[in-house]
């Protein structure tokens, strides 16, 4: 799969969803992930099961080790309203390890090349499975999957390794 952002480029600033106090929250998503060292890791979905068995559960383990190497916050990415992944968050006990978005109307998945139909599976137009090291909003390294069902290059010891 082949994606529009490339190694140095700037993170498009899309809207982006998060849940705030029980409410959705529209903010810039160049304002959410900040002026820092971070990495983002976007997967198809909220409770599939690549997704729920591996992608978030290895960045959930590892996210002292990854903040250790100087990463400031973790964001996990989907296609997904920000109820569903601020549950999803919950479920996995994800809470001050790693920062739930949402992107529901595909504005950031789409504006760096990420999307994917899987109308075929009866979920729609989803993201692809990526992880992305960004510095002060510029990639540094990014780890996409040719398949959705696979979890090696992006995942949380593959990132680690980078670090």
């Amino acid at each position: 799969m082949r994606m529009k952002l490339k190694i140095n480029d700037q993170i498009p600033d899309t809207d982006i969803y998060q849940l705030v106090n029980g409410e959705p929250q529209k903010n810039k998503i160049r304002d959410i992930l900040g002026e820092k060292k971070i990495i983002l890791f976007g997967l198809p979905g909220a409770f599939t099961s690549t997704c729920s068995k591996f992608h978030l559960p290895g960045f959930i383990a590892n996210a002292s080790k990854i903040k250790a190497k100087g990463i400031k916050d973790i964001f996990c990415l989907s296609v997904n309203d920000p109820y569903v992944m601020n549950a999803w968050g919950e479920v996995n006990n994800a809470y001050d390890k790693i920062k739930m978005l949402s992107d529901p109307y595909l504005f950031f998945t789409k504006a760096i090349g990420a999307e994917v139909d899987r109308n075929s599976k009866g979920m729609g137009i989803r993201s692809n499975r990526y992880a992305m090291i960004i510095e002060n909003l510029k990639l540094i390294n990014i780890q996409v999957e040719k398949e959705t069902k696979q979890c090696g290059l992006s995942s949380a010891e593959t990132i680690l390794e980078m670090l």
